[in-house]
């Protein structure tokens, strides 16, 4: 199944969904996948069309592939303006990803700040080759998304850097309108931003991870290239503080992305 089909399992069946085995991050499924998956069922239940302003994720424990998930959403308020909702997924009796979510309509208002300007970032063409799916190495899920590498080193480099990004977009999904889901895994896809640090391989993974989204989301293809930078503002003690942009290529601001990462290195 590719992303999309997923999403339409995750709107339609969340009782009884499975991740296939081509999603896997190590003994997990991909982290990107299982928030764009909570949050289809999150907004599936929704009474209107307001979209969504924020997500907070913390992914509690590994879902694992080939076994059935359950998506469960509660709506914690609905006010005039704004929807929270939480949504759980459930493996084995137990909540393996939680989503708090902010759904709000639009108002008028006398503030209006737009976005600065996107950093100047390496062209596409002159990015670095489209990191290839090496079994084995590189992990599963990635056969499903393309990076090319434009800033800082690559995972376990030894880079003093503390800025890391380049271009991403999806694989193998049909052309259509990129959707706050497939956003979701975009920015997902990249590995923590401490790894290019460290000068051999060793585990790192996403405690908590909040994205806001610009809205109304610019019309663009479910396939473009977009551009994902992160900054690593502080690591200690087996934790890293990240703050990352998305961009599509023309510079518009999509995403605003924190992550909290744990390292075992």
């Amino acid at each position: 199944m590719n992303f999309d089909q997923l999403l339409l399992a995750a709107r339609t069946t969340p009782a009884n969904l499975t991740v296939p085995s081509s999603w896997a991050q190590g003994r997990a499924c991909f982290g990107g996948l299982m928030a764009a998956l909570v949050y289809e069922s999150m907004q599936a239940a929704l009474s209107d069309d307001r979209p969504v302003r924020s997500l907070a994720t913390t992914f509690v424990g590994p879902a694992e592939p080939e076994q059935p998930i359950q998506l469960d959403v509660q709506v914690l308020r609905e006010g005039k303006g704004v929807t929270t909702l939480l949504g759980r997924a459930i493996q084995n009796g137990q909540v393996v990803t939680l989503v708090q979510g902010s759904f709000g309509a639009g108002r008028t208002s006398a503030v209006v700040v737009e976005a600065e300007p996107a950093v100047p970032f390496t062209a596409l063409e002159h990015a670095q080759p489209e990191l290839p799916h090496i079994p084995g190495v590189t992990p599963v899920f990635m056969r499903h998304l393309a990076l090319r590498w434009s800033i800082g080193g690559l995972p376990f480099s030894g880079s003093d850097s503390r800025e890391m990004g380049g271009w991403v977009r999806m694989r193998d999904i049909s052309e259509g309108p990129m959707t706050v889901a497939h956003l979701l895994a975009l920015v997902d896809a990249w590995p923590p931003s401490v790894l290019p640090m460290l000068r051999q391989p060793a585990a790192g993974s996403t405690l908590t991870w909040t994205v806001e989204f610009m809205q109304p989301l610019p019309s663009q293809s479910s396939q473009a290239w977009c551009h994902y930078r992160v900054d690593t503002e502080y690591a200690r003690d087996g934790y890293g503080h990240a703050a990352a942009r998305l961009h599509s290529a023309d510079g518009q601001l999509l995403a605003l992305s924190r992550q909290t990462v744990t390292i075992f290195a």
